[in-house]
């Protein structure tokens, strides 16, 4: 071999290697980059929790005040059941009486 092809295959191989450190060094980078992210997210999520702590318990109590609105309502809709009834028994009782002054009466001729 010749002085020149000795010196192109060492330099061949000097850029090789070159070549390789440099795609190691930017894959460390690029790992690195990902840890701080992957580390900046947690950061954010773990910021995350108050807000979500806080948004949980203003569900709650929104879930507590609509059982007590429909436990209410509830209430309400018996109250009114009860106060039909009570009208339906008063006009039974209204139509009752009309029928027995109609019968006792003897003016009415109606049949």
């Amino acid at each position: 071999m010749s002085g020149a092809v000795i010196w192109i295959v060492v330099l061949v191989v000097i850029l090789v290697v070159l070549g390789v450190v440099v795609a190691l060094l930017m894959n460390k980078r690029k790992t690195e980059q990902r840890r701080a992210r992957a580390a900046q997210l947690r950061t954010e999520a773990a910021g995350q929790s108050d807000a979500i702590a806080q948004s949980e318990r203003e569900a709650a109590q929104a879930e507590a005040a609509a059982e007590r609105a429909r436990a209410e309502a509830a209430r309400a809709e018996e109250r009114a059941t009860e106060a039909r009834q009570g009208v339906q028994m008063d006009q039974a009782v209204q139509e009752d009486r009309i029928r027995e002054a109609q019968r006792v009466d003897p003016d009415d001729h109606r049949v």
